[in-house]
């Protein structure tokens, strides 16, 4: 496949004229406003771009993205965005989806785009409730949720989307929030990666689940509840005085205090974003012990599908000649008169 050929456009040129209908405040505007920052930061063309979605708050997206786009069926965006690529893999597809579109009826899809490692960004955003049909609980929502269709609290235990995409095969999987600074950063990793590549994105649900991740968003919770991952850097947090190790007894993770700034005395983990073994730790950390892991948290990329798939093609049609013709009177056949 031939590298994306980069142009310069601004912010400007990927918004649309259409009006932006989700509520008031939702997370989902800095979504938006973060990849159509990003976008021309990649020197993406809006004629080679397509932005395919299933159904859902979340679903809206391809109508706000001055680009090609489908506003597809509940939880099919990832049949879509197989056929696209395949069609034409050089187009630049980004899948987006939520956590009851992509990990409830689309979680079949979900699993089998991940698995094949089609070349696209999956954006799943995550909000833990189903927004669009009015607050009822979701795949991910937290055990003891509240919503119309748990009055006395969910029972169920949460789907993690990060863990089931590294259960899927996932070779790139990332987790970011809404209005976080290092949004865009993780984008472009996620663009850079050849293959399927999945960022969890917690988005603020302002009418049915308000305010949900301030435990680790909201300030002054996000220095002591926040560690942002980056390749090559020891896993600290709390403005350094704390880093994650690996207890070498129970082979598990802890928290450790740094005494100093000495993280290598306190055996800090170096980041490594292609142990996998580490990253699905980190992906299940549970939060309250443990700070959220943020940022590229697994990165390490293998032939795609298309790849594959069309090139198992193209040696199948070497040294032949395609012939309709041929083809149809090929074994027994018959005419049909009048």
């Amino acid at each position: 496949m031939n590298e994306m050929t980069k142009i310069t456009t601004t912010l400007k040129d990927w918004e649309t004229d259409q009006e932006v209908r989700w509520c008031p405040g939702c997370g989902d505007y800095a979504i938006l406003k973060a990849v159509q920052r990003t976008l021309p930061e990649l020197g993406a063309d809006p004629s080679n771009t397509v932005f395919v979605s299933g159904i859902g708050c979340s679903s809206r997206f391809p109508y706000y993205i001055e680009s090609y786009g489908f506003h597809t069926i509940h939880g099919r965006a990832p049949a879509f965005a197989t056929g696209i690529k395949l069609a034409n893999p050089e187009l630049d597809v980004w899948l987006i989806t939520g956590d009851g579109d992509g990990m409830s009826i689309g979680g079949n899809h979900t699993m089998h785009v991940i698995r094949r490692n089609l070349n696209t960004q999956i954006m799943l955003f995550n909000n833990e409730i189903y927004g669009l049909t009015k607050g009822q609980f979701s795949p991910t929502s937290r055990v003891g949720t509240s919503s119309p269709s748990t009055p006395m609290g969910s029972v169920d235990r949460p789907a993690l989307p990060c863990a089931f995409a590294l259960g899927a095969g996932g070779r790139f999987v990332a987790r970011a929030y809404d209005v976080s600074k290092n949004l865009p950063a993780v984008l472009k990793a996620a663009h850079a990666h050849k293959g399927a590549a999945f960022v969890e994105i917690f988005q603020n649900c302002i009418v049915y689940n308000k305010d949900r991740f301030d435990d680790f968003v909201a300030k002054g919770n996000a220095d002591a509840n926040q560690l942002w991952l980056e390749n090559g850097e020891p896993m600290l947090f709390n403005k350094g005085t704390q880093g994650i190790a690996l207890d070498q007894e129970t082979l598990t993770l802890k928290v450790v205090d740094v005494a100093d700034g000495d993280w290598q005395a306190a055996d800090v983990i170096v980041h490594d974003v292609t142990n996998r073994s580490v990253a699905h730790m980190l992906v299940e950390m549970p939060f309250g012990p443990f700070p959220m892991a943020l940022g590229v948290i697994y990165d390490d990329p293998r032939p795609t599908y298309e790849e594959s798939l069309l090139g198992q093609d193209a040696k199948a049609r070497e040294g032949k000649v395609a012939d309709l013709s041929k083809l149809l009177a090929k074994g027994q056949t018959w005419t049909v008169g009048e």
